[in-house]
């Protein structure tokens, strides 16, 4: 029997305000245990929160990004649940009224395009963190992240393979990031992912009964999770067993899902309007003066990558995966104008020696490398040479300019300089000249090699193979 695999993803995306979605207190990641906290984070008797106008505007944003409804009538709800971490006893979220519904991203896996479709968008406050004590048979609560401003994404079940999932949650990764919303950082916790994973035989409209992903922490994370959820749903329907529904944790350890509990039935949160904050109502000339105020964004860019600079999908598409390496991108090709050797270079060179850092982090800026390549353009320095120039400049950080002339790297290119060492290298390779002139020109690299050799590669290879030919002849 051949089932179809069947994938909704939760996605929980920190928005990127200097304060909270309610109060005053910093957003600021890493600070000291319940330092950023106030009376209306910590839930005190008579408080009242305010809303922070940004989450508003962040949240139309990405709604308008993906294509989405906006309801310009929208309200907050009450989520009641107990938990330590959660000192109100209950989280102020969006229910039955969010302020985003019915969107659509393109996603593209294999050389196929997908629309995937987004259910809804809403705002809602984090909860606190519990931090466990090995040592001891308690736990400690830091309420610093209480009433962070979150954006839930909530996805169709229409993805139908862990490569999907992959590629849908990339691409929300980087339209956030476009947007400049949200930081997209998994490992501080401000882009999260919860994964629902069922099986059904193919052909059957009915869904299969679902399994719940949590504890990923990375693209790769989600991607394996899925994969072995859907290995092990496979097993069991093959051996005439029944998946239970439960929510499970997946253990990057030993690449294993672990059950965290059992979910027959969906809680009741006992969802109720917020008596504390009143509907959001947005004027339609808002959400205009927002849309035009977007920047471009990856799909986009990467269209124009391909017509504007003449590169190929596939270039375009990693260049254009984020907004600082497509920045980094332009910025490199105004130096130098050479768009397609500008993108060799940043897929090769620069992404081996960022070993998966953000381009941010790296410390050859854009002008640098458009000189760096002009300098190889120009016959300063060979594609050789620049290498190992590279290299200088991304330890060092200095321009390609000084790096040559400290190094002494310039390339040489006089012939009357060359002349004499390439004739030294004919008369000392007797037998090569002979199969050369019988036929076996291949030798021809043998014979610059040697040259590139005795110079420490800054003879110029043009000028190097002009005079073999020249003195072969």
């Amino acid at each position: 029997m051949e089932f179809e695999t069947v994938i909704g993803l939760e996605i929980h995306a920190q928005l990127k305000t200097k304060s909270k979605i309610f109060c005053g207190c910093s957003t600021e990641f890493g600070a000291p245990p319940n330092t950023h906290t106030c009376q209306v984070c910590l839930g005190m008797p008579g408080v009242l929160p305010v809303l922070n106008k940004k989450v508003v505007e962040y949240s139309i944003k990405m709604g308008l990004a993906t294509n989405s409804t906006i309801n310009r009538f929208n309200q907050f709800a009450r989520k009641n649940y107990f938990y330590p971490d959660l000192p109100k006893g209950y989280q102020t979220s969006q229910f039955d009224l969010p302020i985003v519904e019915f969107g659509k991203v393109e996603i593209e896996v294999a050389g196929k395009k997908r629309v995937i479709g987004i259910t809804r968008m809403h705002m809602e406050e984090d909860a606190g963190k519990l931090i466990h004590n090995d040592q001891e048979p308690v736990s400690y609560v830091d309420l610093n992240r209480t009433g962070t401003p979150l954006l839930e994404i909530v996805s169709e079940p229409d993805l139908r393979s862990p490569e999907e999932a992959y590629a849908y949650l990339r691409k929300l990764h980087a339209i956030l990031r476009y947007l400049d919303i949200c930081d997209g950082n998994m490992e501080e916790g401000s882009f999260r992912c919860d994964a629902n994973i069922s099986l059904r035989p193919i052909g059957q409209e009915e869904l299969g009964t679902r399994t719940e992903l949590k504890n990923m922490n990375s693209f790769k994370n989600v991607q394996s999770a899925l994969e072995y959820e859907v290995r092990r749903q496979r097993d069991v329907l093959l051996d005439g067993g029944e998946v239970v529904q439960e929510t499970l944790l997946w253990d990057a350890d030993h690449n294993r899902t672990e059950s965290m509990r059992s979910k027959e039935e969906a809680h009741d949160y006992r969802y109720f309007p917020c008596p504390d904050l009143v509907p959001v109502v947005i004027d339609e000339s808002w959400i205009e003066e927002i849309r035009a105020s977007l920047p471009e964004l990856p799909d986009a860019r990467k269209e124009r990558f391909v017509a504007q600079y003449e590169l190929p999908e596939h270039d375009a598409t990693i260049l254009t995966s984020s907004r600082e390496l497509a920045d980094y991108f332009e910025s490199a090709v105004k130096s130098c104008g050479q768009a397609k050797k500008v993108s060799n270079w940043i897929m090769t060179e620069l992404m081996r020696e960022l070993k998966g850092e953000d381009v941010t982090a790296c410390r050859v800026r854009p002008e640098q490398l458009g000189g760096l390549l002009q300098m190889v353009a120009d016959g300063t320095i060979s594609g050789k040479i620049a290498k190992t120039v590279f290299l200088e400049m991304m330890v060092s950080g200095k321009d390609p300019e000084v790096v040559v002339k400290e190094k002494n790297l310039v390339q040489v290119s006089d012939q009357g300089e060359l002349l004499a060492i390439v004739q030294e290298i004919i008369t000392a390779n007797p037998a090569q000249v002979a199969e050369f002139k019988g036929g076996k020109t291949k030798l021809m690299g043998f014979f610059v090699g040697q040259l590139m050799q005795k110079t420490k590669g800054q003879a110029n290879p043009q000028v190097a193979n002009e005079l073999f030919s020249k003195e072969l002849a």
